[in-house]
């Protein structure tokens, strides 16, 4: 079974490390089962109450269970910084976890290097990050560059920084790989670009028939998960529709959802 990746890297304080193209794992082998969890987005309620589903539907199930997280962390929702701490905890015994990377990880460490106040990620989530870790964004655009940058290192853990810079962009099992946006269908995995296993809708979508794998994934939201003969997107809007969704898959191809609903958690 694969090894999971070494979580919390590093101090913060330390210049940005020049990019390195991520990890895209692989195994020749399936876990008993796994679970893939859509976009999460700061929805930390609905986070913790599909794990206890997860651990819950687990339970009789024998051997390696592997939860993947597909990405999207951050933004939009209330509690990003809470949901980075969560998926930094161990899991139960027999359980592992591997979080791939989504787009929104990759502007927030954008905007980290390089934090100026008409930065795009401000707009697509990133003002209620800064407010998950106390930042009032109001405020902050009105100081200077060095003292933006002095505020985000006081405030945002380097832990979690280091964490998303780790983040693998793609995990392969036999006939099946998950990933956060896509694939650019009639593309090996290994000539696959990383901003197209992180970005990819329309090619993916309109392509798919010529895809050699079946692939899970998330960052196209719908309210419900979309099942198509070689795709599942399981990114159900959990910020806007307060649903946020797994997919419980084994070898032989059986497929159930499971969800977690800000009703259920009274947020």
């Amino acid at each position: 079974m694969i090894a999971v990746l070494g979580r919390f890297f590093g101090g913060g304080g330390q210049p940005a490390p020049p990019p390195q193209p991520r990890q895209r794992l692989a195994s020749a082998s399936w876990p008993a089962v796994v679970y893939a969890i859509g976009d999460v987005h700061g929805c930390l309620a609905q986070l913790r109450l599909l794990h206890d589903r997860i651990f819950e539907d687990a339970r009789g199930i024998e051997g390696d269970k592997l939860i993947v997280c597909l990405g999207d962390y951050v933004d939009r929702g209330p509690d990003s910084s809470g949901v980075l701490d969560y998926l930094g905890k161990p899991l139960p015994q027999d359980f592992r976890r591997i979080c791939l990377a989504g787009n929104h990880e990759v502007m927030m460490l954008s905007f980290l290097d390089n934090p100026v106040p008409e930065s795009s990620w401000l707009q697509y989530g990133g003002v209620e990050t800064l407010a998950s870790y106390g930042i009032d964004v109001n405020r902050f655009v009105t100081r200077t560059a060095r003292e933006r940058l002095a505020l985000l290192e006081s405030h945002v853990p380097g832990e979690h920084v280091a964490w998303m810079r780790s983040l693998p962009a793609a995990l392969v099992l036999p006939r099946t790989c998950f990933v956060h946006a896509g694939l650019r269908p009639g593309l090996p995995l290994a000539e696959q670009s990383e901003d197209d296993l992180l970005w990819i809708r329309d090619e993916f979508f309109d392509g798919e028939a010529d895809l050699d794998t079946f692939v899970v994934h998330g960052h196209t939201p719908s309210s419900r998960p979309v099942v198509t003969e070689k795709r599942v997107c399981v990114d159900t809007a959990a910020f806007a529709t307060g649903t946020l969704t797994a997919l419980r898959l084994t070898e032989d191809g059986q497929a159930q959802f499971i969800y977690a609903t800000a009703a259920e958690t009274g947020t």
